[in-house]
């Protein structure tokens, strides 16, 4: 499959000679369609600069970041903000909604800059917001939203344009346990389902069961990738290198959280062979 983003030994610096400070150092990365990329790490390990270079908000000091046809790295600065929008959704950890306008005017604010006109972008967006469970909440304004709301709003604004890739930088830090790690399940679904690409960025331990590699940055340099793998009987991710079981069915390995899902799993494969996510509750 053509990966939709090529990232090739892409560096980038911070000032000159002695002041200089390399934050993100000879990263190559390719993602393909429908995949969810997790880059984990510590605080100051270059995870924001990455994710805003990817992003097209920040240009490389070497190297080259592809999105398709688009080479962000050889595009005129005039030309980036539609290629942002036409290809890319952004999430950001304070939500980054406008407190003045309300719900769907948050997310069709978004469809009306690429261009769209006012009735179809406010169609859309209430459609969108529909099916992330704020069909209640379109008319209210930020102030009035829970946490896991805001950012349901601000998903649904990534969305809106149909991007190739969301990029989501530390998505749960405003969000408590349970709500943060249901958004991303949530993102995950919609991932799988519509083929967008999703890069996320956090230091949160506990959505790691939602990607399906993990990379840890630290120093600004990759140190260790994990691929993962949807356990097909209950949902969980697994590491494939520490996975407790797996089987291998028609030519195809797969992967268990523990024995019982295994033998589940032999007992009857045809049950199974449709990976999914257990359902999100929207509320």
């Amino acid at each position: 499959m053509e990966p939709i983003m090529q990232v090739e030994h892409v560096t980038r610096r911070f000032g000159d000679g002695e002041t200089e400070v390399v934050a993100v150092r000879d990263i190559s990365l390719e993602v393909t369609t429908g995949e969810v990329i997790l880059i984990m790490g510590p605080s100051g390990s270059g995870k924001t600069t990455l994710l805003s270079m990817l992003g097209g908000l920040l240009q490389p000091s070497d190297g080259r970041i592809r999105i398709g046809d688009d080479e962000l790295t050889e595009l005129d600065e005039s030309r980036l903000p539609d290629v942002r929008l036409q290809h890319i959704g952004f999430i950001f950890q304070d939500f980054n909604l406008l407190s003045a306008l309300t719900c769907l005017d948050n997310v069709a604010l978004v469809a009306q800059l690429s261009g769209i006109s006012r009735k179809e972008a406010r169609r859309r967006a209430k459609e969108l917001l529909e099916q992330l469970g704020l069909g209640h909440r379109l008319n209210f304004l930020p102030e009035k939203l829970s946490g896991g709301e805001k950012q349901r709003v601000a998903i649904a604004r990534a969305l809106i344009n149909q991007p190739d890739i969301i990029l989501a930088d530390e998505p749960t830090a405003n969000l408590d346990s349970h709500h943060g790690h249901e958004t991303m399940r949530l993102l995950r679904r919609i991932a799988k389902e519509e083929n967008r690409s999703v890069i996320i960025v956090s230091h949160d331990q506990r959505i790691k069961d939602i990607a399906d590699r993990i990379f840890w940055l630290e120093d600004g340099e990759f140190k260790n990738v994990v691929e993962m793998a949807l356990d097909p009987v209950c949902g969980m991710s697994v590491d494939k290198v520490s996975a407790p079981a797996e089987a291998e069915v028609d030519g195809r390995t797969y992967y268990f959280c523990a024995n019982g899902c295994r033998d589940e799993f032999l007992e009857a494969p045809e049950k199974f062979l449709v990976d999914k996510l257990p359902p999100v509750h929207k509320n």
